[in-house]
């Protein structure tokens, strides 16, 4: 069996999704599944006008890397890739995608979802948020009680 892509990148500035999803390609993979979280205007019903992520860069990326090659072990899959934004970010940009190729879909599906609750789980990057009213507050995921439950937090 060849050897499964799996890769977490961290990007400061915007990334283009096609040249990645063009990397999970392979004869083998029948499906292709992709989650993109973007940044919008509102968050617990305050208004929102941006954000910046900041990372442990070093640490985010090994721990990253670990997710999607856990993801590679898991599941029945022929590449996982995932991108996380860190800077500021402006309503509506990408601020993380992850690509899952697999012979079937259940299997990128699954993977896929997988890797998104374990980034925002595990990999230490920080959001802070820019309010309409002037306010700035930090936010941190919080740990979800049981296995398939709600996402984390109520942020890309």
């Amino acid at each position: 069996m060849a050897a499964v892509h799996a890769k977490f990148e961290l990007a400061a500035a915007p990334f283009e999704v096609a040249p990645l999803r063009e990397r999970l390609l392979d004869d083998a993979a029948g499906a292709y599944a992709s989650f993109e979280g973007w940044v919008r205007n509102h968050n617990d019903g305050r208004p929102v006008h941006g954000l910046m992520y900041e990372a442990y860069a070093a640490l985010a990326e090994a721990e990253g890397q670990r997710i999607v090659e856990e993801a590679a072990q898991r599941f029945a899959i022929t590449g996982v890739h995932c991108v996380h934004r860190t800077g500021e970010l402006a309503i509506g940009e990408l601020a993380v995608w992850v690509g899952v190729g697999a012979g079937h879909r259940d299997a990128a599906f699954a993977a896929c979802r997988w890797v998104i609750d374990e980034v925002k789980a595990r990999v230490p990057i920080w959001k802070h948020e820019r309010y309409a009213d002037g306010d700035r507050q930090w936010l941190h995921p919080v740990a979800a009680t049981t296995e398939g439950s709600a996402p984390r937090e109520d942020t890309p």
